[in-house]
């Protein structure tokens, strides 16, 4: 019996959340349509945005100033009728700055009491711009919010609106009066999603048409509830068995401990990823596998999602960086023997 070509027969997917992953499809080549209309280039970087935010998860952008990273956030905010929340990290920022904090105010009967004055952090897309730049007190107080979408404020609890979605912003140049970030809130993120330099012609395209009179207004193409809609619709995203092993496979080949390990890469990592870099390059994989109208994740939808999720969470040794050689290359070579490897 010749098999079906239904996929909703073929991937255990009902008929709606076939229907639904082709209108994730379209809307997707909409959104970056809209987005075209501004941002020159970095498609790529777009692509892994769209994949953080329909996976719930958290994005941190690496790259020199002045590559329109606020822009963009800004701008995929605007695209999508979504609360967009911006905060400038500066070694003088508190964390109140960000979660808010309890204010004394007069009440209607004249009696004063203290009332919660919400801070930037309640929102839907939180940009943390040059979040290295604040001290780690300051920093800690995105990690309730990232990891648990609440806050705790004097002993008080407030959950933050769904969808949430931070993305955090470094430049790599500045050394001086900056504060790395621990391994335990790089982990957090999703993603490291890095931004290059454009091409000559985009360059030039970037020129004409940014110095005009003023940006051209996006299209709303989504609203909160729909894109909480489409996050549920990724998780239903079939996952055959051979890619839950690939990636548990790939992941525990970041470890020297480990008995999988590569012998080349033992003395240039001391620290591996961990189970939550299984858990991410699944759901980039399920994220992109739907905004590609696949219904069931593929090996490639891994091994696009592998360097981004990796590269943050291998950590270099000396020995790695006296040979000039940074967790990007050893993650691209490590995806690279796994793949020859089937």
């Amino acid at each position: 019996m010749a098999p079906s070509t239904n996929p909703s027969v073929a991937t255990n997917l009902s008929d709606n959340d076939v229907q639904a992953i082709d209108q994730l499809r379209e809307l997707y080549a909409r959104l970056r349509k809209e987005l075209g209309r501004v941002i020159i280039g970095q498609n790529d970087v777009i692509e892994r945005l769209a994949i953080c935010m329909f996976a719930r998860g958290h994005a941190l952008l690496m790259g020199v100033p002045g590559l329109a990273k606020t822009l963009l956030v800004s701008k995929l905010a605007e695209t999508m009728s979504l609360h967009f929340s911006r905060i400038q990290f500066t070694p003088d920022l508190m964390p109140m700055d960000i979660t808010g904090t309890d204010i004394l105010q007069d009440g209607a009967d004249g009696r004063r009491e203290f009332q919660f004055i919400k801070g930037p952090v309640f929102a839907n897309i939180v940009l943390a711009d040059e979040i290295n730049r604040a001290p780690p007190k300051t920093q800690a107080a995105m990690l309730e919010a990232m990891q648990e979408q609440k806050v705790t404020v004097v002993g008080k609890m407030f959950r933050l609106e769904s969808p949430f979605f931070v993305l955090a912003t470094q430049n790599p140049v500045e050394q001086e009066g900056t504060y790395p970030l621990p391994e335990a809130q790089l982990d957090r993120f999703m993603f490291l999603i890095e931004l290059d330099y454009p091409s000559e012609a985009e360059e030039i395209l970037i020129a004409r048409t940014t110095t005009g009179d003023a940006l051209p207004e996006l299209t709303h193409l989504l609203s909160g509830n729909e894109i909480v809609e489409h996050q549920h619709l990724v998780r239903r995203i079939p996952v055959p068995d051979h890619i839950y092993e690939y990636a548990a496979k790939l992941v525990r080949k970041t470890r020297p401990q480990g008995a999988t390990a590569p012998a080349w890469l033992k003395p240039l990592v001391s620290w591996g990823a961990g189970p939550r870099a299984v858990q991410f390059l699944i759901l980039g994989a399920k994220a992109r596998a739907a905004l590609h109208g696949s219904y069931m994740v593929r090996l490639e939808d891994v091994h696009e999602v592998a360097l981004p999720v990796l590269s943050h969470r291998v950590i270099t040794t000396f020995a790695a960086q006296a040979e000039g050689l940074d967790a990007k290359q050893i993650v691209k070579r490590l995806i690279s023997e796994t793949m020859e490897e089937r």
